[in-house]
């Protein structure tokens, strides 16, 4: 995997990927909550079988599931998290020896084997293995805060970075509606999906802040010291 520092526990990072070829690792709404009950599942030091589980509460709905599964404990705290069509980000705060290789190998395990088999898709799904940064002070995380939850801007203004947001407004009700963010879970209200988050954990600016401009300050004005 590529990462800038080793991955240590009690530690934050960014963790992140990307399909093989910039190929959708996303092509219906089914596989991105397939992806988020992986994430709920695969978050246990106990071992997973996603395949079983879900053939033994069949016909339940992913909200059942959550709500019936007793999990072990945590592999690691899940901090933000984004899927876009082609990639996905998280941040994790890693909670046991390994954590986060443990959790990304289980979920990428378990979702490129749902993913094959539906999609009748042979080889590589994802580009590598896992890459993770170290979120080491609190303006850097800031900074990956408002990075991965304003991802989802790009699929409507895909030059915002470059040339700015054109039409705030529009965007300010595709982030509060857009469903596979964290930031549903922290600026806009409770839902199944929150149960994915160390939400009591987290940092009060990140329950805090509920707007498009706030984002965007983090952003420009945080730096990585």
């Amino acid at each position: 995997m590529i990462r800038d520092k080793p991955l240590e526990i009690g530690e934050t990072y960014h963790v992140y990927n990307r399909g093989a070829h910039k190929n959708l690792i996303f092509r219906s709404n089914k596989d991105y909550e397939r992806l988020l009950l992986i994430l709920f599942l695969a978050n246990s030091i106990a071992p997973v079988d996603t395949r079983a589980l879900l053939s033994r509460y069949k016909g339940r709905t992913f909200a059942d599931i959550m709500d019936l599964e007793v999990r072990g404990k945590p592999l690691v705290s899940i901090m933000a998290w984004t899927l876009m069509p082609n990639h996905f980000h998280f941040v994790l705060r890693q909670e046991e020896d390994q954590g986060i290789t443990r959790f990304m190998r289980k979920v990428v395990t378990a979702y490129t084997m749902y993913f094959n088999a539906k999609h009748a898709h042979s080889g590589v799904l994802f580009q590598g293995r896992f890459k993770s940064r170290h979120v080491g002070t609190n303006p850097y995380f800031r900074y990956i805060f408002s990075y991965v939850h304003l991802n989802p801007v790009s699929l409507i203004e895909p030059l915002w970075e470059e040339k700015g947001i054109e039409d705030p407004d529009a965007v300010r009700k595709f982030l509060a509606t857009y469903p596979y963010s964290s930031f549903y879970d922290y600026s806009v209200g409770e839902r199944q999906w929150r149960q994915l988050i160390a939400y009591n954990q987290a940092p009060d600016f990140m329950k805090e802040q509920n707007d498009l401009e706030e984002l965007l300050n983090f952003l420009r004005n945080a730096t990585d010291e």
